[in-house]
């Protein structure tokens, strides 16, 4: 009984030592450069996927409304012009704005409601200096996709989401296996800007002096 033991321990720790190094880490969330390359690769994983996973990381993508509303507030404003400044990293791509209401009201009203939301969304961001062909607001939720299951008012309910839909037709970069290209581009200009903030710094400190 004794041997047996041994023996099943040696066949786990035989086992163990033929992982790969560092498979521990890489639960698809760490070191999964290689998994997203070969999901794309495999057609698993689109860069239009990637984009969107991105923006929904570094940007809100919801902007709320008052009752019965499609005017944008101040709030409003902001994440606008915070996504704004995302989507002009990224010429190649393009965006849809889905617009969503409150369970107050018949399913008409609120269908155009959400698309007028959506239309004063899409607007702003055009007033941004945002190609229109690049934006579209022609889906409207109106009161089908709650985030909160409830029949009364609800401004987390009055919404618009904004997300990647696609590339541009004209800009086959990204489609032609040069991603690569996109991060190379904004690398330079963080850097730029990093240096532009150094420079910045030093004239500051020679006027304190």
């Amino acid at each position: 009984m004794q041997k047996w033991i041994i023996t099943l321990g040696l066949s786990v720790a035989v086992a163990a030592c033929t992982r790969e190094a560092g498979y521990e880490v890489d639960q698809g969330a760490f070191g999964n450069a290689t998994l997203n390359n070969t999901q794309v690769m495999s057609g698993e994983l689109t860069y239009a996927q990637i984009l969107g996973q991105r923006f929904a990381a570094e940007v809100p993508t919801q902007i709320n409304f008052a009752f019965d509303s499609a005017k944008l507030d101040e709030a409003a404003q902001r994440v606008l012009l915070r996504q704004a400044a995302w989507i002009k990293q990224f010429p190649e791509a393009r965006f849809r704005v889905y617009g969503h209401t409150d369970a107050v009201g018949s399913t008409g009203y609120n269908k155009a409601l959400g698309q007028r939301r959506a239309n004063a969304a899409v607007a702003f961001l055009t007033q941004q200096g945002i190609s229109r062909s690049r934006l579209e607001a022609v889906v409207s939720f109106g009161k089908s996709r709650p985030l909160i299951d409830t029949p009364n008012r609800d401004r987390r309910n009055r919404r618009t989401v904004t997300e990647v839909s696609g590339f541009v037709d004209r800009n086959p970069l990204v489609l032609d296996g040069k991603y690569a290209a996109i991060v190379y581009r904004e690398y330079v200009q963080s850097a730029t800007y990093e240096a532009q903030l150094r420079s910045q710094t030093r004239v500051g400190d020679t006027t304190e002096q």
